[in-house]
């Protein structure tokens, strides 16, 4: 009886993996990797830490790269590897600004089904009031975080649009 063995070690398997140079073997870079690597690049080229030409070299670099060990001396001169450039963007701004509508939707539905227990209950004061406030309270904690500054300044960029 032969014996079976699930790999076959003979194939254009092995013959690939003599071909790729012992200091590549390592983790691929995806796409998502590589466009992180390029947003932290364009945003540090929009602060003025790179200029153009540097910038597009290293871009040209980002895209070349096939392994991650290759992408980080592409952000290692730039403060904390470049990620606090992200915070920035207008991007990240968007996705903050989500989360704290989803959160302050969270809130109002959890308010809204503890004012409905008290009215349905026949509890002599207004027992929500507590965790109420401890909400309201993370609320305006989350957007204090996020540098929310509120609708005042929407009004306020919508009254200088209509005078121009």
């Amino acid at each position: 009886m032969t014996q079976m063995t699930p790999y076959r070690t003979d194939g254009p398997v092995q013959h690939m993996l003599a071909v790729v140079p012992e200091h590549e073997h390592g983790i691929r870079a995806s796409d998502a990797d590589r466009e992180q690597v390029a947003r932290i690049l364009r945003a540090a080229a929009g602060e003025g830490m790179l200029s153009l030409g540097e910038a597009d070299e290293r871009l040209a670099a980002l895209y070349a790269a096939r392994f991650r060990s290759e992408l980080a001396p592409l952000t290692a001169d730039l403060p904390d590897g470049g990620r606090s450039l992200l915070e920035n963007t207008a991007e990240a701004r968007a996705a903050a600004r989500a989360g704290l509508f989803r959160h302050f939707l969270t809130v109002s539905v959890v308010a809204g089904l503890l004012v409905t227990l008290w009215a349905l209950s026949d509890a002599p004061f207004f027992w929500p009031v507590w965790p109420l406030a401890f909400m309201a309270f993370s609320v305006l904690r989350h957007a204090r975080r996020i540098g929310y500054d509120g609708p005042a300044r929407w009004r306020r960029r919508r009254s200088v649009d209509r005078a121009s």
